[in-house]
Order: structure tokens, then C-alpha cells, then sequence
């Protein structure tokens, strides 16, 4: 049974001439236990997708269901990881992550909730800067104090919206090969936001680009299944790795064309067409 879905889901946003549809009858279904990434351009309405998933918007159209639940309000059972870190300056690392254990687990012994804060300080290797501050910290060590204090709230699924989109290409890769170890040890529900096809082929199980919006909805999905865990230097010489990143690639470059094509319809013979041209999701 899954644990978190879409069923007919669509969102706009506005009302009458100025109204958008962002969405449009997107169906998604999690497994428990299972990583899904969904990969999409730039402004297709990715993060508006993960906030219905979240409970921070009700849908227009349609219905979220959380184990069972329809449209549930936001709660800890669905942790969600910003691209920005969402920390408090003035608090320590051991006290960003204690806010969250102690809104969550209020009832259980000081003690315990201490431990339990050390414990996932410790699994995103930061205990060595447990009394820092944000401004003491690098991007790369704010994003671990973030997704150290929602792991520690111990959600059943876990939201990542680009968390990592605005590190350096070192520390992103740091950062994943850590949220792949965290996901193999603690084995949460995982649902990706991603603009980097690389990233969701090292992390995930299926992979489901986001058309090209407005009125997006979920394309053709791709399952995984190369052999975990992965390492990026081997992937790199895969031959299945390269014909389905190159699949993943040329499918929404082909879906991007097939917008631009009906949008020029739609607007009357005033240009023509580019060529299509290789894919690079951050900059589209």
C-alpha cells in the first residue's frame, strides 16, 4: 500500500484573465521505504508539487492522501529539507536540531531527547561543530544541520526540494553520497526534487520528470536498477548508467521542444523554431 500519493491533482494559482494552472491531474504513488526523484526544468512547478505533498497547499483539484489521510494538514510525519537551510542564527547546531526533537517529542526525558539529538548530530558528521553557529558554518555543514534536525523528528517520509541546488559541485557531491548512507541506514520514504539527472540516478529507485509547465504534469517514468551502493566514479564507465541518463536526457528535451511548439501555435507563426540542443536542466 502506498504511503503517500496524488490522485488528479492540480494547482493554479490567481483568479479569472490572470489565473495560472501549474498543475494538472498529476497522479504519484510512494512506496514505503522506497527513493523517488522527480527531475523537471527550472520554474515547472516542482516545488508547488512538493508543497501539496507537504500539507503547506490544498490542491484545487483532486486529493493528496497520506497513509490513507486525505489532504492532511503539515506535521512532522512528512519532514521536508529546503533549499535553503531554515536554521536560527542565534542558536548552536545542537540547539537548531534540539528545536525540532523537542516540538516533536515533548513527553520524552530530557535525557533521551539529548541523545537523540547527538545521535543524528553525529550521522551527518557534524558533532565536531555541535556548539557552532550558522555563521560559523560553511553552505555544506548548514544543509547537514537541516536535514539532521528532520531526520531527528523521525518523519515517515522525507521531502527534499533541491536541497542541495545551491552548493558547489564538491560539497553537493559530499552531500549526496551522505543522504544515500542516512537512506541505506535509516531506510525513510524519500522523495527528491531535483534539476541534476545525475543526482537522481546516483540516489534514487524511479525517476519521473516533471513536463515543462504551465498546467505540468508527470511524464513517462524510469526505473533504476543499478546495483547499490553506487559510486559515481564507476557509474561514470556503466554502459546502462549512460543509456539511461541519455534516455532520461532526450525524453525531456523532446518534451521541452514538443511546449515550445504549442506555444508558438498557440501564438501564430512569429519565430522560428531553435534546434534542439543538448539538455542542461540548472540553466533551463
Amino acid at each position: 500500500m502506498a504511503i503517500l500519493e496524488m490522485k488528479s491533482v492540480s494547482k493554479w494559482f490567481g483568479s479569472g484573465s490572470s489565473q495560472t494552472e501549474v498543475l494538472r491531474s498529476v497522479d504519484l504513488s510512494l512506496e514505503e521505504g522506497e527513493f523517488v526523484a522527480i527531475v523537471g526544468f527550472s520554474g515547472s512547478g516542482k516545488s508547488t508539487l512538493m508543497n501539496l505533498l507537504a500539507g503547506l497547499l490544498s490542491p484545487d483539484r483532486g486529493e493528496v492522501l497520506f497513509k490513507g489521510q486525505k489532504n492532511p494538514e503539515p506535521g512532522p510525519d512528512r519532514g521536508i529539507v529546503f533549499q535553503n537551510y531554515s536554521l536560527l542564527p542565534w542558536l548552536s547546531v545542537y540547539e537548531n536540531v534540539r528545536l525540532g526533537v523537542d516540538q516533536v517529542f515533548a513527553q520524552r526525558p530530557s535525557a533521551e531527547r539529548h541523545e537523540m539529538v547527538l545521535r543524528y548530530v553525529e550521522m551527518v558528521s557534524l558533532t565536531p561543530a555541535l556548539q557552532k553557529k550558522p555563521g560559523e558554518l560553511s553552505g555544506g555543514m548548514r544543509q547537514r544541520v537541516s536535514l539532521a534536525r528532520t531526520l531527528a523528528m523521525s518523519p515517515d517520509v522525507l521531502l527534499l526540494d533541491e536541497p542541495l541546488g545551491a552548493l558547489d559541485a564538491l560539497t553537493r557531491a559530499v552531500l549526496q553520497d551522505e543522504i544515500a548512507r542516512i537512506w541505506a541506514a535509516e531506510r525513510k520514504t524519500v522523495l527528491l526534487i531535483t534539476n541534476d539527472v545525475d543526482e537522481a540516478l546516483l540516489l534514487a529507485d524511479r525517476i519521473i520528470p516533471l513536463k515543462p509547465g504551465p498546467s505540468a504534469t508527470l511524464g513517462t517514468e524510469f526505473p533504476v536498477t543499478l546495483e547499490r551502493p553506487r559510486n559515481r566514479g564507476a557509474l561514470n564507465h556503466d554502459a546502462s548508467f549512460k543509456t539511461l541518463r541519455n534516455d532520461i536526457v532526450g525524453y525531456l528535451n523532446r518534451v521541452r521542444h514538443e511546449r515550445d511548439v504549442h506555444e508558438q501555435r498557440e501564438a501564430g507563426p512569429k519565430r522560428e523554431l531553435p534546434q534542439l540542443q543538448p539538455l542542461d536542466l540548472r540553466h533551463a
